[in-house]
């Protein structure tokens, strides 16, 4: 299951948001050392996880985390346009249809295949938002093998400029086309992954 959360509803001691927090926690600050603002010694908590935020969380049914991405309005601060504009060789692509893929994170407890399967669960899923949202672009960055991972999912991808280092790391900037073709192209790359997409009410979150 692929639970959709909005960042102006959700609370954080419900459970799926909380154990995306705590992982993105163990992730990004333990493992990879970012200097990131860590919330209550256990959340990690940014300045983008602002009201126009939307998560998706893949979690089993128990909400244990498995995997997880944030999208970003452009219209609204995000991490390309707000930090690493000169990622772009050209304008930040930006506007209402336009999002940002960002603090894509899997649990450190799966194995290497469950991270590939989350991380096509999750693509799909997004794909699926974006239809349903009138989203036809994403932007995001990454660095490394994920890069190349995401060239390789089957959506139309390209570079929105050369990769460059950021804190000693290669990275690079990639724009993202969707249309109702895109599910067709993961389907043919192998990449799609059907989960139901849950969105969680604000009444369902109330503490």
């Amino acid at each position: 299951m692929t639970l959709v959360v909005k960042s102006d509803s959700y609370v954080r001691d419900q459970i799926a948001v909380a154990n995306m927090l705590r992982d993105r926690k163990r992730v990004f600050v333990d493992l990879l050392k970012w200097k990131l603002a860590v919330v209550d010694d256990e959340y990690e908590i940014d300045q983008f996880d602002h009201a126009g935020a939307v998560y998706l969380i893949c979690s089993d049914a128990d909400g244990n985390h498995r995997g997880s991405l944030r999208l970003l309005p452009t219209t609204a601060p995000h991490i390309l346009g707000s930090l690493f504009p000169d990622l772009c060789d050209g304008p930040v692509p930006t506007g209402p249809n336009v999002y940002e893929l960002t603090r894509g994170c899997f649990s450190p407890r799966i194995s290497a295949a469950e991270r590939r399967m989350v991380r096509n669960q999750l693509a799909t899923a997004a794909v699926e938002f974006a239809l349903c949202s009138g989203i036809d672009t994403f932007t995001c960055i990454a660095s490394g093998a994920l890069y190349s991972q995401i060239l390789a999912l089957g959506w139309m991808c390209e570079p929105l400029g050369l990769p460059r280092p950021i804190d000693r790391i290669l990275a690079g900037a990639l724009r993202i086309a969707v249309t109702r073709e895109t599910p067709r192209l993961l389907v043919e790359a192998g990449t799609y992954v059907r989960s139901p997409l849950e969105m969680a009410a604000p009444a369902s979150l109330a503490a």
